[in-house]
């Protein structure tokens, strides 16, 4: 009896001790989800564009400029003698204005108040910073952004939402340069 039980557990233990496979996958994903997304986003960037070239179209009295980073916009004040624009760690100080491309303010003056921001070390979305490169002590701008130069596809988690291009009006104070 004692050889029979010996015998009945070393096979227990031999027939338990199998090497785990792996769980094979149900199915296998290509990358058309990517595929899908990026063809989304190529529709969403075509619809913003021609929304903003209608806008520029509607307006001729303003001479609108396309920048080089993908956005729009025009001068209310134009310095045109030789100054500086803001470079890396130059603190600039501004007032601005936020809309939607229909004119709504999302955003007055009033409620964003005076701003000083050190150049391209602190938060502020693409398109802003991107834009204040470009201007000078004193000069007003009017920019129009594609949304995904501005909050893009998560809004600011208040007033803008998803996918929201925006107009933004700025006005460069002062430029202090970092030493």
């Amino acid at each position: 009896m004692k050889i029979i039980c010996t015998i009945l557990i070393g096979l227990l233990l031999f027939s338990s001790c199998k090497t785990p496979e792996a769980r094979q996958p149900e199915r296998v994903k290509s990358g058309s989800f990517f595929k899908e997304s990026a063809e989304r986003n190529k529709k969403l960037n075509e619809r913003e564009r021609k929304r903003i070239e209608a806008i520029i179209a509607q307006n001729p009295e303003y001479d609108y400029k396309a920048s080089e980073t993908g956005f729009w916009y025009y001068y209310h004040v134009k310095v045109e003698k030789d100054t500086i624009t803001p470079g890396f760690g130059d603190l600039v100080n501004f007032d601005y204005n936020i809309k939607d491309l229909n004119g709504n303010v999302i955003y007055s003056e009033e409620e964003l108040g005076t701003k000083t921001y050190a150049m391209d070390q602190e938060e502020l979305f693409t398109g802003l910073r991107e834009g204040l490169k470009l201007m000078k002590p004193t000069e007003s701008v009017t920019f129009l952004f594609p949304s995904q130069k501005a909050y893009g596809y998560y809004g600011d988690n208040r007033k803008i939402g998803t996918n929201i291009p925006l107009m933004v009006k700025v006005t460069i104070n002062d430029i202090k340069q970092n030493q």
